[in-house]
């Protein structure tokens, strides 16, 4: 299945200059969900996976779906200020600015998720909250990278992602 025929590109949104790449065409088709909640996680161990943490806001769509589709928990990481307390923050650079991400502590194992991963900020952000919080990251994915923008690895490794640019 090309997926990348369900991915609309934006030019210069959310600011001049970023090619936003919009998956909400992949979204609508039935068939794409289901080709991604498989292989998303190909080569994850999901025995060693407890709870799959979806970065806000896409990444809560993916990581909803995995969890369920694959039997797991859903862990939320949220931008700060939307979740009750206690709450792990961490502040991070983007590629166009500054965000900070929040979770709530507890433990098991997890899978880390998001849509995209361009510079790898939000993402290394995303592992490192979930480790301060109590976690274990088992693991971490995206369905597109943008390698031209990162070389970012997961224990020595290249991020797994389904649709590369």
């Amino acid at each position: 299945m090309d997926l990348k025929k369900l991915i609309r590109d934006i030019p210069d949104f959310p600011r001049p200059g970023i090619l936003f790449r919009d998956i909400t065409p992949l979204l609508k088709d039935p068939a794409a969900l289901r080709h991604v909640a498989e292989k998303l996680v190909e080569g994850v161990d999901l025995r060693q996976v407890d709870h799959v943490a979806g970065i806000e806001s896409r990444g809560f769509i993916l990581g909803m779906l995995l969890a369920a589709h694959h039997g797991k928990g859903f862990l939320p990481i949220r931008k700060a200020g939307k979740l009750p307390p206690p709450t792990v923050g961490r502040s991070y650079a983007l590629e166009y600015g500054e965000s900070a991400l929040e979770l709530n502590p507890g433990s098991g194992r997890v899978l880390v998720v998001d849509d995209v991963l361009a510079t790898g900020g939000t993402l290394r952000a995303a592992i490192e909250l979930c480790e301060e919080a109590g976690y274990e990251v088992k693991d971490a994915v995206v369905l597109i990278n943008l390698t031209f923008l990162n070389d970012m690895k997961f224990e020595g490794r290249d991020i797994s992602s389904v649709i590369r640019y």
